[in-house]
């Protein structure tokens, strides 16, 4: 757990992703969209940040590599969603950095993501980089695979 300002961030289980995931990244699908391949897995970590006790925001990092890079160990950042009201305040920022150190410690060399064409500037102000070609997933949009060496 790490407590910053009134913000709290804590390991959540994948269930709890989901009262986040859904509204922000899946809005009028069903909820079984909000569930990943490896969400339960051992080796993934699934963050959330917590105001004055209501979850505002979630991340998840899962052991998985990504053919475009060359990296030995990877994790993929996937799932990355803060409730609109709380948007642009930094906590996107806090999840992925709190992330890293967890990552770090677990000696993982590269984080990698999926980015919609929309938080593009918000990752590479988090120090990632866009590699390969643009591709679209099917009713979501435009997305870029990005990295980021750790």
């Amino acid at each position: 757990m790490q407590l910053l300002n009134s913000f709290l961030i804590k390991q959540i289980d994948s269930n709890t992703t989901h009262l986040i995931r859904g509204p922000i990244l899946r809005p009028r699908k069903p909820l079984k969209t909000c569930i990943f391949d490896g969400d339960d897995l051992k080796d993934t970590i699934h963050l959330g940040i917590y105001h004055s006790d209501i979850l505002v925001g979630v991340v998840t990092f899962l052991n998985k590599p990504q053919d475009l890079l060359s990296s030995e160990k990877q994790y993929q950042l996937r799932g990355m969603a803060v409730l609109e009201s709380y948007q642009r305040q930094g906590l996107g920022n806090m999840l992925i950095a709190h992330g890293e150190q967890l990552l770090k410690k677990q000696n993982v060399n590269t984080i990698w993501c999926n980015a919609r064409e929309i938080a593009l500037k918000f990752y590479i102000k988090n120090g990632f980089k866009i590699i390969g070609n643009p591709f679209n997933i099917k009713g979501i949009g435009t997305h870029y695979v990005m990295f980021k060496n750790i």
